[in-house]
């Protein structure tokens, strides 16, 4: 990214955060919602993809139908955005109105054994909201990992956004957050991570809606490492301003294989769970960019 455009990028996210939270909730979600139509009528690169990742979840829609998903979900995607610049602002009673989550037995009963917790979302909805929810309302304070963007006042807003909701925030670069986030877990803490599409081009290959996907082995890998419990959660949105979300039953630790096969198996059951939430919600996946290993270039990587 040039120097040029990366102060622009950072800039208009600054005019968010500013601006967009001392709006009237009304007139932004009709911004919101109007930036998403105009984005997908002008069927730009990211709208094409998006479509193109929707045809997978949904292999026997028409196109005619992937249009209506693609638009509904470009919706979703700016309704996160405006909730996101708007969620500093919210009191903890705000928070706890914008969400219902079904499941939360289960993290409740892996924080009280005291062993420590794994959540790992794809990108459904608004996973901002739902760490949100945890801190506020089940004062569970928790600690995630986040893409280093460019330019590096940008990435500097977004740690700021997410701690100042209450979350700890590591660098995904460096190699030092997995070490970090073991030790969390070994005193018993919750750690969260958005696990459903592979930044290091060297995750664990996994079958997802019929093709071959790479998804991260951190959440397997810390799992046992430390004897984590490894919950998957997915999150959807409706025509209510609030959001559902469901705790999944935990992922089940092999007793047999090697650590890789052990590893492949736990993933591929994070990638079983995440789909389910996907194919209920498929307007609701904020997947805009390529994951599929034959979308991708023969190195691999993404293009």
């Amino acid at each position: 990214m040039s120097a040029l455009k990366g102060k622009i990028t950072d800039s208009l996210y600054g005019l968010g955060w500013g601006a967009v939270r001392k709006l009237p909730e009304p007139a932004a979600t009709a911004l919101f919602r109007t930036i998403a139509d105009q984005a997908w009528k002008r069927r730009g690169k990211s709208v094409l993809r998006l479509e193109s990742n929707l045809a997978r979840v949904v292999p026997d829609a028409s196109p005619e139908r992937l249009a209506e998903l693609s638009r509904a979900g470009m919706r979703s995607y700016m309704r996160y955005w405006m909730e996101s610049f708007r969620l500093p602002t919210w009191s903890p009673e705000r928070i706890k109105d914008s969400i219902e989550v079904a499941g939360t037995d289960r993290l409740n009963a892996g924080l009280d054994a005291g062993r420590g917790v794994i959540v790992a979302l794809p990108h459904l909805a608004n996973w901002d909201l739902a760490g949100a929810w945890v801190t506020t309302d089940l004062k569970v304070p928790f600690t995630t990992v986040a893409e280093r963007l460019e330019p590096a006042t940008l990435y500097d807003r977004f740690v700021a956004y997410r701690e100042g909701l209450g979350m700890e925030v590591l660098p995904h670069s460096g190699g030092a957050a997995f070490g970090t986030l073991a030790r969390r877990l070994r005193a018993g803490g919750l750690i969260c991570l958005v696990a459903d599409r592979d930044l290091s081009a060297s995750g664990v290959e996994v079958s997802f809606f019929g093709a071959t996907a790479r998804m991260p082995a951190g959440p397997a890998l810390l799992a046992q490492q430390t004897g984590a419990m490894l919950l998957p959660v997915t999150l959807s949105y409706d025509s209510t301003p609030v959001m559902k979300g469901i705790i999944h039953p935990a992922v089940e630790l092999p007793e047999e294989g090697t650590r890789a096969e052990k590893t492949a198996a736990m993933t591929q059951q994070l990638a079983d769970a995440f789909a389910l939430g996907i194919a209920e919600h498929p307007e609701d996946w904020h997947m805009l960019q390529r994951l599929w290993l034959d979308d991708l270039d023969p190195r691999g990587e993404p293009t």
